[in-house]
Order: C-alpha cells, then sequence, then structure tokens
C-alpha cells in the first residue's frame, strides 16, 4: 500500500516525477545515497536524518526515496512540513503501518507543542512496528528549537548526515545530469549561461530546464546559448 495520492495530502501537493535516485547528482553524498538506497531494501538502519542548507537536495532525497519505495513495492508516504499550518498531527496516526515515512522540514514544526509530541509517538511505534522513517531538516537534531527532551533524543536515533551546500560547478553538473537524461546535450558554456541569468535554487533552475525541454523539442533545436536566450528572454 502507498499513501502517496493527491487525497492523502492537501491538494497540489504530490511527489516530482523526477525526484529520482537515478537524478540527483550526488557531489560528495554518495555515502547517503547508498544508505537511502539500502534503507528501500530492508538493509541497514530504520532511521536516517539529513540536514542541509536550502538547495542541498534534502527534499529531492526525501521524495527519491519514497518513489523508490513505492517503485518496489512497499508502503510509503511523504509529508512536506512546510504545510503544517494546514496538516493537522493526527495525520501521524498510523502512518508506522508503511514501510517508509518521509517527513520534509522538520524544523518547520520545532515549538510546536502538537506537532512535537505527534512526532515523539509516531518515532516509537515505527520502532516498534520496524518501520522506517527519513527525516530532513535544516540543521543538525541538537540544534533544532525542540522543545520536548523525549523528541530532540528521538531525532538523534540512527545515523545522521549533513548534505555539503552545491558549488555552481555542482551545480552546472547536475543540471547537465538532468538534461542527459532528457536526451539533451547541455553544454558546460550554456548550463553557466542559464545559472549565471537564473535564480540559482535547484527547484527553479530545473523549472526552466523543463521549459528549454519543450521548446526544443517543438522547434527542433540544440540547447545553444542564442536558443536559451530567445526561449527565456534573457
Amino acid at each position: 500500500m502507498s499513501l502517496r495520492q493527491d487525497h492523502q495530502l492537501p491538494l497540489g501537493l504530490r511527489l516530482r516525477d523526477d525526484a529520482t535516485f537515478n537524478s540527483f547528482y550526488p557531489d560528495e553524498s554518495e555515502q547517503v545515497l547508498a544508505c537511502l538506497q539500502m534503507m528501500i531494501r530492508g538493509e541497514g538502519e530504520p532511521f536516517v536524518y539529513l540536514w542541509g542548507s536550502e538547495g542541498s537536495g534534502k527534499t529531492h532525497l526525501l521524495q527519491a526515496a519514497c518513489q523508490s519505495a513505492a517503485d518496489a513495492g512497499l508502503g510509503s508516504f511523504y509529508m512536506p512540513l512546510e504545510e503544517a499550518d494546514f496538516l493537522d498531527p493526527e495525520m501521524l496516526q498510523g502512518l508506522e503501518q508503511l514501510d517508509l515515512v518521509c517527513l520534509d522540514d522538520i524544523h518547520l514544526i520545532a515549538g510546536r507543542a502538537d506537532w512535537e509530541e505527534a512526532l515523539f509517538h509516531l518515532y516509537n511505534r515505527v520502532r516498534n512496528s520496524n518501520g522506517k522513517l527519513l527525516v530532513g531538516g535544516d540543521k543538525m537534531p541538537q540544534a533544532l528549537a525542540v522543545n520536548l527532551p523525549d523528541l530532540r533524543s528521538r531525532l538523534a536515533w540512527g545515523l545522521v548526515f549533513q548534505l555539503p551546500n552545491m558549488t555552481d560547478q555542482h551545480k552546472i553538473s547536475a543540471l547537465q545530469l538532468r538534461a542527459g537524461m532528457r536526451g539533451l546535450e547541455l553544454t558546460e558554456e550554456a548550463a553557466r549561461f542559464l545559472l549565471k541569468h537564473s535564480d540559482k535554487r535547484f527547484s527553479l533552475l530545473f523549472e526552466k530546464l523543463d521549459q528549454l525541454d519543450k521548446a526544443s523539442l517543438v522547434a527542433k533545436r540544440k540547447l545553444t546559448i542564442p536558443f536559451i536566450k530567445e526561449v527565456l528572454g534573457f
């Protein structure tokens, strides 16, 4: 059973189709990637916490893990806690019945007593049911503004990984990887031009790549700098 369908989350929230392990540029995160793949196979630690700044790939990896679990026929659930204002902590009830639960942006519910208590109990239920819990935040567990001491200890269960900040060169390589998966050739010069003239957040960079992909298919043109200028209005 997979609880990834839209009716389980507020309208408009879903996994990105391109959020897969194959489309993640590992940079210095090969160990993290290997750990998550083992997690899906039922090996290794059942609790993993990923932390890093915006753009480090946390959301991509959490969604990729959820997608990979679903593809393997496992029950999986992804919850973006940036939507906590529109969600009820009671949604965490029963998730321990699934094989993998992925909770993103845990720092956004720190200090909220109802969410902290619900999450504390979820950790205990997941452990008792031999499930797996993957959590993402912007700080190491000890640095989160969590008020419930027992939850702070639970967040440090298992493995904790810091995801490195992506340099511009890494972002160029990631763009080239994503373009190659679409059958597009994106030279380093063209990728550097796109990066220079765009918001450097990965989500927005990949949106522009989507736009270029569609335009290239229609126009039957390569992703040259003049074509990028024409399509994106630079």
